[in-house]
């Protein structure tokens, strides 16, 4: 019983990012945060891989590139894990990672492109650019939508997606600009789907406000027509009584007390009748 419960403690410690992660089963997020390893460090040495996997693909030696490109990626997953497992996940965390990423982004893809600037195209370098580029623009439409509250997730070309392509194209460097071209294609077609996404969030979102606006326009209408209405009738009547004459307003307030005196009168003179009646069959006995 006391293991099972300190067995379910610690899968609640590490969440659910470890557990499905290639590190859930030797549990290496919960070694290396034991021994105290940040996960700034590992950030940090993902970036250092980054500037590694650049200077290797400047220098067309592909194959370690890829190994490095391996290894910076398993990094990248690492450090979210250690984070998890030692309870040090924040905002400041978050912010650091996704500097992180763009900074090896750009060291990796800078390095494909002073490998094609040396070489027989120069013109080839604007390819790499043109991916990194494209990779940003993916990347600020997740985060500004977020800010506004839409979603941008998803889409054919997220960072994993890009590294493993270029990845496939370092072990293919013989057709390394065709492949480019491909992941080119697919990063401006997921800029363009996120955007789409996001377009059609926020014209949803401007056309209930937009609604919801004319209904209290509505709403704001229609109180004011029953108060100009009420208004309107209160003034007519206080003008017609202040216009008519005097004689007229005596008649009135005199034929209301005659009104209601008559019930009065009626009733007094039912009364002395039964009196009468009375007196006299007291006189006839």
């Amino acid at each position: 019983m006391i293991d099972g419960r300190r067995e379910r403690v610690r899968e609640q410690r590490l969440g659910e990012g470890e557990r499905h992660s290639a590190f859930g089963k030797i549990r290496l997020g919960e070694r290396l945060a034991r021994r105290g390893v940040p996960a700034d460090a590992i950030t940090c040495i993902g970036v250092a891989l980054a500037a590694a996997t650049g200077v290797a693909a400047a220098r067309g030696e592909f194959y370690l590139a890829v190994v490095l490109l391996i290894i910076g990626g398993l990094m990248d997953t690492l450090d979210g894990v250690v984070a998890k497992a030692a309870g040090t996940s924040s905002s400041r965390g978050a912010f650091f990672d996704s500097v992180s990423d763009r900074v090896a982004d750009g060291l990796i893809f800078g390095g494909v492109a002073y490998y094609m600037l040396v070489g027989r195209d120069p013109k080839d370098a604007l390819l790499p650019i043109a991916i990194l580029a494209m990779s940003g623009v993916v990347s600020y439409e997740r985060a500004k939508a977020e800010s506004l509250g839409f979603s941008a997730r998803g889409g054919l070309m997220e960072r994993a997606e890009r590294l493993i392509l270029l990845g496939i194209a370092f072990v293919l460097h013989v057709v390394l600009v065709p492949l480019l071209i491909v992941l080119l294609v697919l990063t401006t077609a997921t800029a363009i789907g996120r955007f789409v996404r996001v377009w059609m969030q926020a014209s949803d979102t401007n056309a209930n406000a937009l609604a919801f606006a004319s209904l209290r326009g509505a709403a704001s209408e229609s109180r004011w027509r029953i108060w100009r209405e009420t208004t309107r009738t209160h003034t007519t009547r206080r003008s017609r009584r202040e216009t008519e004459p005097l004689t007229t307003r005596l008649r009135r307030a005199l034929g209301t007390e005659r009104q209601s005196s008559t019930p009065r009168m009626e009733g007094s003179n039912r009364n002395r009748s039964a009196r009468a009646l009375r007196r006299r069959m007291g006189n006839d006995r």
